[in-house]
């Protein structure tokens, strides 16, 4: 008989966490306006809303982070970052960011522009994440979704979720002039839709389209080792490849990325943004040094970029990634084993609860996974996040809610952090939710909104 497969790392230091009574929960619910971004950390037992910035660093992390050169310019901490990005994805020329926000704010300026430079531009793309969106809308350009149908259907399963429609990228790049598409991104893996994988066969399709339009094309790479384990896992092709070998092979053929390390680095800040080109190289430049800083530190400190040489390393470790994705996976098991409707297959970083089929009596005015995840707080005191009518925002033209195809409460897992008896815990308080869905029939209505990325800090009132 094969041994139980376990964590491939040992727990050297702990941070008490306090469980709350329903109570106290009722009543911290109540002074946040039922938004869970407005929770305090101590109120929440098992926190699942990001799992950017929220893991655990290594002791070779640590080790770097006392070894960090906070010289302004020319920092050793810097050359060392730059070595293990041209070494993990080819791409010679990158500037660093305080987070991958700020990364895509200086790509974007560099390629769509700023003010009203982007009037009329489109980027297609797959299911492009929250911020990137509101990146796109403040430059008044439009984010095109052109991933697959299977995507929507979180009964199907279907090994690369995240992939691309040639069909729906060609209609765009045909229906627009060369200038208005200032680039085409793929997102790996793709949040919005599950954290689901894009397979490298997509990947090399929808480059070699996108050349054939003469439109560069560029990876939000927050995820990259997670879809690389998944393409070695679930490509046929890629079977016999190692997790590196996979990853250059991605990077091969995009122009450059735009990274929020605080994912797939596996540092609690930190992002940047590369290119294999010089000339946009030196464009964003500029922007670079506006925004965050000289270019050999772009704000973050020299420690915290010492510490992502190592994690972005570490990330591609075939054990890790095992370990990582099997957890996530273990959480998946026990919700769909209870019956909970679940995106399927599996993601990378997170469990994505389909809240139309959790609770079908709450109307899509009424914010149906914003719902659900108040509800899961109350219970057991486990922090989500939304990823619906929310997040979508209004229609930057029409002022009017968007109404996505999914409404999903998303569980992400911090990396290296919980361990399985806290997943545990988390399906337990879901099924608990699971049982007494009938009774919810209700959401919620919004009292107070930001103009663009409402979700971050919207306000609520129930509906009875």
């Amino acid at each position: 008989m094969d041994l139980p497969y376990a964590e491939p790392y040992r727990i050297k230091m702990i941070e008490p966490i306090r469980r709350s009574s329903q109570a106290e929960r009722e009543a911290w619910l109540a002074r946040a306006k039922y938004n869970l971004f407005n929770l305090r950390s101590e109120e929440v037992y098992i926190d699942l809303l990001t799992d950017s910035g929220t893991g655990a660093m290594s002791s070779a992390q640590w080790a770097e982070i006392m070894l960090g050169d906070e010289s302004y310019a020319g920092a050793s901490s810097y050359y060392k970052l730059k070595e293990t990005i041209a070494d993990l994805t080819g791409l010679p020329f990158f500037l660093p960011a305080h987070q991958g926000r700020a990364a895509e704010n200086v790509l974007f300026s560099a390629l769509i522009g700023t003010g009203e430079e982007g009037r009329g531009k489109v980027v297609p793309g797959n299911s492009h994440f929250d911020t990137t969106k509101g990146h796109i809308e403040s430059r008044h350009a439009h984010a095109v979704d052109c991933t697959i149908d299977e995507a929507f259907d979180t009964e199907l399963d279907h090994p690369f979720k995240g992939n691309i429609d040639l069909g729906k990228l060609e209609t765009v790049l045909k229906a627009h002039r060369r200038e208005d598409i200032p680039l085409c991104l793929i997102t790996v893996t793709c949040n919005s839709s599950g954290g689901q994988p894009v397979s490298l066969e997509n990947i090399r399709a929808t480059a070699a389209l996108c050349r054939r339009y003469g439109i560069p094309v560029f990876l939000d790479a927050a995820r990259f080792a997670e879809n690389a384990w998944f393409i070695q896992q679930r490509e046929a092709s890629c079977a016999g490849m190692g997790i590196k070998d996979i990853v250059k092979a991605m990077f091969a053929e995009v122009d450059g990325c735009a990274m929020s390390s605080k994912k797939d680095g596996i540092v609690n800040i930190g992002g940047f943004t590369a290119y294999r080109g010089e000339e946009l190289f030196r464009k964003a430049m500029g922007f670079n040094i506006m925004y965050e800083g000289y270019n050999t530190y772009g704000g973050m400190a020299g420690r915290d970029l010492g510490a992502l040489s190592v994690g972005l390393r570490e990330a591609c470790e075939a054990d890790y990634l095992a370990a990582r994705i099997g957890q996530v996976a273990w959480l998946g098991q026990a919700l769909v084993d209870a019956g909970v409707p679940v995106q399927r297959p599996f993601g990378g970083h997170a469990i994505f609860v389909d809240a139309k089929r959790f609770l079908p009596g709450v109307r899509k005015e009424e914010f149906v996974a914003q719902t659900l995840g108040v509800e899961v707080y109350r219970e057991g005191g486990v922090r989500g996040v939304e990823i619906g009518a929310v997040l979508a925002d209004r229609d930057p033209e029409t002022r009017e809610n968007r109404y996505p195809a999914l409404e999903l409460l998303r569980l992400a897992i911090p990396r290296r952090t919980y361990t399985n008896d806290h997943m545990a815990y988390v399906a337990a308080t879901l099924i608990r939710v699971f049982e007494r869905r009938k009774a919810i029939t209700r959401g919620y209505r919004i009292t107070w909104e930001a103009p663009i990325l409402r979700h971050f800090t919207a306000e609520f009132a129930p509906l009875s």
